[in-house]
């Protein structure tokens, strides 16, 4: 009789153990949602510590765009002369001042690809050296798993390109302000290799990422690291700014 007893309890419990099981699995998903996959805000992320460049859609946060890029102010670019990356230091230095994540002992490029990369893994003798990871591409809306041995399918791109830099103001500057900018998180986003190659050292009047869904938000993140750097922007460059966000 117990054990008739018990048998029926189980029947009885099983569909309440599968429904707490599901209910558990559906909690844990979160960080699978597509806004935590794809970023952050960047109205939300002022600094660029945050990971990713979510797409922008609410019409409240579109126009919060359009106010900020208004304040960006406009120049002709100067001449290219005597422009040379090396003018911005070394690449990819933890030697900067300034700036988020500097002198943390890990080269910028290996931190922004921890910050956007989700299951990151890292070199066993090196604890900085991201070698594998997936991350979401803002550029072309694409997920994309990456390993070293394929660095270039995943490069880093300078929003403001520092050739573009030069001509706005940046030449004018102590070497130790263009080393900011050349790694601040704030002006960096890892992206798709061939989108990165295409852009050069264009402005978005001339190139914008392929993914329309994260125009604004590129937008955005370039008046913010404009603002940041008092660097003006060409006047066709700001128009098209305020047109992916509606303005």
């Amino acid at each position: 009789m117990r054990a008739r007893r018990t048998a029926v309890l189980s029947v009885l419990l099983l569909p309440l153990l599968t429904l707490t099981a599901c209910t558990g699995a559906t909690s844990s998903s979160d960080s699978a949602k597509p806004g935590a996959a794809q970023g952050t805000n960047p109205l939300q992320n002022p600094d660029g510590t945050k990971p990713g460049l979510l797409p922008i859609t609410s019409a409240t946060d579109r126009k919060a765009g359009v106010d900020l890029i208004t304040k960006v102010k406009t120049a002709d670019p100067g001449p290219r002369t005597g422009y040379d990356r090396d003018q911005f230091g070394p690449a990819w230095t933890d030697n900067v001042d300034g700036i988020p994540l500097g002198h943390n002992n890990c080269g910028t490029r290996d931190d922004v690809l921890a910050r956007d990369g989700r299951s990151v893994e890292h070199k066993d003798s090196a604890a900085c050296v991201v070698t594998a990871m997936t991350i979401w591409d803002p550029y072309t809306g694409k997920t994309v798993k990456w390993t070293k041995q394929q660095a270039s399918k995943i490069q880093i791109d300078h929003v403001m390109p520092l050739s573009y830099d030069w001509q706005q103001g940046a030449a004018q500057w102590d070497k130790a302000k263009r080393v900011q900018i050349a790694n601040d998180p704030l002006n960096l986003i890892p992206a798709d290799g061939s989108q990165n190659a295409s852009k050069g050292d264009s402005g978005p009047a001339s190139w914008l990422p392929a993914n329309p869904a994260v125009r604004c938000a590129y937008a955005v993140r370039w008046a913010q690291v404009s603002l940041k750097y008092q660097l003006p922007v060409t006047p066709a460059d700001k128009r098209t700014m305020l047109q992916q966000c509606g303005g």
